[in-house]
């Protein structure tokens, strides 16, 4: 397979992964298709609040092309937020059927649902027939167990889906253990869909791994890899970009910081959305504990900006 057939997609993360950041990622980074957007979740009785797909605005999301993802269980509440995202221009959609926090799943919404194939099945008769986007699912294996995602692949096989997204862990495991790339080539080899592969891609030796497990598998979904490693993609693609690793670093860090001071009305805000930045990238400098505690310990902006440039002015040693 040639680099030329991988297609790389930027994963949703809540809080993290929302318009300014895949705008600004965009402008430094290569090798990324499109992104799927952090989960929408319908309103009960239809109802729509303009704030929850400002993040999907097509006007805004030129850069990078943009599925909306909607989190929901009730089958004309999801018909309602389809359609409004069909008119808005979004042909394509994804369900969350992967969600694994507790709250999200006791509510029978994200891995919650897994273990009903019943009500997905019912929920998929009904909204399939009156959406005119076309629809892929995000899921686990399954909510506590793997063997649940064999009961759902028959009812996945009744209906047109764009394709099935699948991460190999169970949602009880939130993101502890390993994902089982075994487990979901053998999901794939039982189903008549397209599957993109998500889970444990942090570097380019674990990419080469699960290329050599799942062989023919052309789409892949990475999310914590890309915010520890924003270089990933271009480097799984043999794109060359012959710039220094921490002076590009330090770009999209400012940049990142410039339109978000634009969006945050606080101090707290700002700094907090930076801070979770750090916690992503930071780990990924060599021996960078002690500075990037200070980082995140700031309690100002100016603090914040002091820390952060001391930081680079070390010259850390970036590990892909």
């Amino acid at each position: 397979m040639t680099k030329d057939c991988i297609t790389i997609i930027l994963a949703p993360l809540q809080g993290v992964t929302d318009l300014t950041f895949r705008n600004v990622f965009s402008d430094h980074f290569y090798g990324v298709n499109e992104a799927v957007a952090p989960f929408i979740s319908t309103m009960a009785q239809m109802r729509l609040k303009p704030s929850r797909i400002k993040d999907v605005d097509p006007e805004n999301n030129k850069k990078l092309f943009v599925i909306p993802q909607i989190l929901g269980n009730d089958a004309k509440d999801f018909i309602f937020l389809a359609d409004h995202l069909y008119e808005m221009g979004h042909k394509k959609i994804n369900w969350n059927l992967g969600c694994p926090h507790s709250k999200i799943a006791k509510k029978k919404r994200g891995s919650g649902l897994l273990m009903y194939p019943d009500k997905i099945d019912a929920f998929l008769d009904i909204v399939l027939s009156k959406i005119s986007n076309t629809l892929s699912i995000k899921l686990r294996l399954g909510r506590k167990s793997k063997d649940e995602i064999f009961k759902l692949l028959p009812v996945f096989d009744k209906y047109p889906l764009d394709e099935i997204i699948l991460h190999p862990r169970t949602g009880i495991q939130m993101y502890d253990g390993t994902s089982d790339p075994d487990a979901f080539e053998k999901a794939r080899s039982l189903s008549r869909h397209k599957f993109t592969y998500n889970g444990d891609i942090i570097n380019l030796k674990t990419f080469h791994t699960i290329q050599k497990k799942i062989p023919g598998i052309q789409r892949f979904m990475l999310g914590r890899g890309l915010l520890s490693n924003p270089f990933l993609a271009e480097d799984i693609k043999g794109i060359l970009i012959d710039k220094n690793i921490n002076d590009r670093l330090r770009k999209f860090h400012d940049d990142l910081f410039s339109n978000y001071q634009t969006i945050f009305s606080g101090p707290a805000h700002l700094t907090g959305r930076m801070k979770g930045f750090w916690r992503y990238l930071g780990p990924s400098f060599k021996n960078s504990k002690k500075n990037i505690k200070k980082i995140l310990k700031a309690d100002s902006i100016a603090k914040y900006q002091d820390m952060v440039e001391a930081f680079f002015k070390d010259k850390p040693e970036f590990i892909k």
